[in-house]
């Protein structure tokens, strides 16, 4: 960032000089000065110069004891290197209006503040009202992601004076970015360029339309993915990890479930009493629950032996049950689900991912997997997965063999797979 120098800071290291008793520290403070005004046609001159002498000035005012004036030199630094606003150094050394508070800068402040305040009423009544039963948290995510599109504020042509904040476009943008920065396309600025290919509909179409702009697109696409996953099991394997941490790594990854999911419900109350953890949308418009519990921090055995037999713990009968449950709610409420938010949930299903064979190494991974499997094809519209198993279907759906606990190697990423 280039060094800020204009009247403002002239005039506050005059007053500044003005106020020290010290004959050393008022000759500092005049090469500052006098360095200031060394520029040519009347320009004022900056420059890592002008940084060093303001250094030197609060320098020689600390060996003199002279300390308001040693604050007064670092708040001259730091709005020289553009750590502090224009207004708040102006405002806190009253520069101007010979001393008086700026009472513009102040109204200005107070109308700002109060048109943010009435548009976040105006907003959450209109959130409430299409989602009634809207959590705190809900709303306040709502909010978090209006923020991040409000940076693509457009003006449409057709409608003078009025603006529109695009819904998803940062998500957009970041994604861009993450593709500029790690592609194969060069640019100088990856956030910049993806902000105006984000702004501008015909530049993303034309990038989509052209062959190597798709293989760039799937490459990255590929790209996050395999991040993601990397992450995602950085979780599972975490002995530490809640569900809401897993919850959070699987978030927006559909994918990892297979390829007959489309997307993911935006509401996650869909009948009074139950909140869904990943509600997944199948490929024919159906419901697919996701029912998490905890993986390496689970309390407990998966499996246990019973007459010669692996058999699946309390544990696990217990989150088939709380499945079940919320399928049934979903049979009850099916024409008000459809009719209010357009979901098919006759006949839905669910899958409850609970465990890691990690947890019983004393184990074989094959029996736990068999026994699991074995209960799956007693329990209707309920399938039981591990987080490994999930793992290990997500890592072949790139061809890719997954990790064992032989082969891993840790300090090597999977995002590394992909170039």
């Amino acid at each position: 960032m280039p060094v800020r120098v204009d009247m403002s800071l002239d005039w506050q290291l005059r007053e500044v000089s003005g106020e020290v008793a010290d004959e050393k520290v008022r000759a500092a403070i005049s090469a500052v000065v006098t360095h200031m005004h060394s520029g040519t046609g009347n320009k004022r001159r900056g420059g890592k110069e002008l940084v060093r002498l303001l250094a030197l000035a609060r320098e020689t005012a600390a060996r003199t004891g002279e300390w308001e004036a040693v604050r007064q030199l670092h708040d001259s630094i730091a709005y020289a290197e553009g750590r502090i606003l224009q207004q708040d150094f102006e405002e806190r050394y009253r520069l101007f209006q010979d001393g008086l508070r700026d009472e513009g800068s102040r109204d200005f402040l107070a109308r700002t503040m109060w048109a943010t305040h009435h548009w976040m009423v105006s907003a959450a009544r209109q959130f409430m009202k299409e989602h009634p039963g809207a959590t705190a948290a809900e709303l306040v995510e709502h909010y978090r992601a209006q923020g991040e599109d409000a940076r693509f504020l457009e003006a449409p042509d057709e409608r003078p004076g009025r603006y529109v904040i695009p819904r998803g476009r940062a998500e957009t943008a970041i994604w861009l970015e993450r593709i500029l920065r790690d592609g194969r396309i060069l640019v100088e600025d990856p956030a910049e360029e993806a902000r105006r290919i984000a702004t501008s509909p015909e530049a993303l179409a034309l990038l989509a339309a052209d062959d190597e702009g798709q293989l760039i697109l799937q490459a990255a696409e590929l790209r996050r993915r395999a991040a993601g996953l990397e992450e995602l099991r950085a979780v599972v394997e975490d002995p530490g990890a809640s569900e809401s941490d897993l919850q959070r790594a699987l978030e927006g990854q559909y994918w990892i479930f297979g390829g007959r999911f489309v997307g993911e419900a935006t509401r996650r109350r869909l009948v009074p009493g139950d909140e869904l953890d990943i509600p997944l949308i199948r490929g024919d418009g159906g419901l697919q629950v996701v029912e998490l519990k905890r993986a390496m921090s689970l309390k407990g055995p998966l499996v246990k032996r019973h007459r010669n037999a692996w058999v699946p713990t309390a544990h696990v009968h217990d989150a088939v049950g709380q499945a079940v449950n919320y399928l049934v709610g979903l049979d009850e409420g099916r024409e008000r689900v459809r009719e209010e938010f357009d979901i098919e949930t006759r006949r839905a299903s669910a899958i409850v991912l609970i465990g890691h064979p990690g947890l019983q190494p004393d184990v074989p991974e094959a029996d736990i997997g068999e026994a699991l499997r074995t209960f799956n094809t007693h329990v209707n519209r309920v399938e039981v997965l591990t987080y490994k198993e999930l793992l290990d279907n997500a890592y072949r759906s790139f061809a890719t063999p997954a990790p064992t606990e032989e082969r891993r190697v840790r300090d090597r990423p999977y995002s590394a797979l992909w170039p």
